[in-house]
């Protein structure tokens, strides 16, 4: 494993720490619920669901965290405002810790950071996400709701490259950089997602966030269930050939300091868990049997996996 010689930032959100060097904390894990074909939404206009469904989720991902060690954030989609708002409230009440706000528009997004800013939930809210494109009144949104974390999507239209995702975190010429954008918002903890957008991408992802983490020393991660999910050869992949290389695709950006990874529907929870757990404990072993880097939790993996 490595160390990284730039200082690794931690942030701290609503009791959940991400950042810091391999081996100190363990991954934070990002599921998704209420998007656009999730089996509790009922209608993702209104935001009407199965509470029951809904609630068996929520616990089925939280008995596997505690298993594991590994820490949550709850991913709040949306694709309506009225429907994104009445879940936001529901997550908010019925789990502890944080949790994003994922809106497919802009206008969606705007909704839902007014109203967390409005309810008093912007300490526990992660707005996903900034992007290079982002309009005006949703960085003006986030900084009147005094949101404080966010995640800044390296999406380059242009050039997906592993130099094109690192490009668009600085200004250039054309246009202002994630980094002056989230902090013109107010953004203070700036979690770096790398962009899944194809196939093979968790690796030049997994490069990018080292590269991140070297210059920055920002958290960073990615939607890695985007690449399994448009692989069209996995429809003919038996159930035993899926998870392992879902798995395999969601432990490579881990081995290269990935800090927190969104894996798609908190279902998938009791199969991506445990692979990420793994990958957590062998990265603290090595660190601290090569650097001295011990965990700063007594919750972390390494402490559960071979106990």
């Amino acid at each position: 494993m490595f160390k990284f010689d730039v200082e690794q930032k931690i942030f701290e959100i609503d009791g959940v720490k991400v950042g810091g060097q391999p081996g100190q904390l363990p991954t934070v894990m990002v599921g998704s619920i209420f998007y656009l074909g999730d089996r509790v939404l009922q209608d993702d206009k209104e935001g009407r669901f199965d509470r029951e469904g809904a609630e068996g989720l929520l616990r089925l991902e939280s008995e596997v965290s505690e298993k594991t060690g590994n820490p949550r954030i709850v991913d709040v989609c949306g694709a309506w405002p009225k429907a994104i708002i009445r879940c936001i409230d529901f997550i908010s009440e019925a789990t502890e810790g944080p949790f994003m706000v994922d809106g497919t528009t802009a206008e969606v997004r705007v909704a839902a950071a007014k109203h967390v800013g409005e309810v008093g939930l912007s300490e526990r809210v992660v707005f996903n996400s900034i992007t290079p494109e982002a309009r005006p009144e949703e960085l003006a949104a986030i900084r009147d709701a005094k949101i404080k974390a966010a995640i800044l999507l390296t999406f380059n239209s242009r050039n997906m490259t592993v130099a094109g995702r690192l490009s668009t975190l600085k200004d250039s010429g054309e246009r202002r950089g994630l980094l002056s954008l989230a902090s013109d918002a107010g953004v203070e903890k700036m979690l770096v997602d790398t962009t899944v957008l194809d196939v093979p991408d968790p690796g030049p992802v997994a490069k990018t966030c080292y590269l991140v983490k070297k210059e920055y020393g920002l958290p960073t991660g990615a939607g890695v269930h985007n690449a399994i999910d448009r692989w069209v050869a996995r429809r003919k992949q038996d159930q035993v050939t899926y998870r392992v290389n879902n798995a395999v695709a969601h432990v490579t950006p881990i081995l290269m300091g990935a800090n927190f990874l969104l894996y798609g529907p908190l279902r998938r929870a009791p199969e991506i868990y445990p692979a990420c757990a793994l990958a957590d404990a062998y990265v603290s072993y090595s660190m601290r049997q090569e650097y001295g880097i011990r965990p700063l939790t007594n919750n972390h993996p390494v402490f559960k996996i071979f106990s």
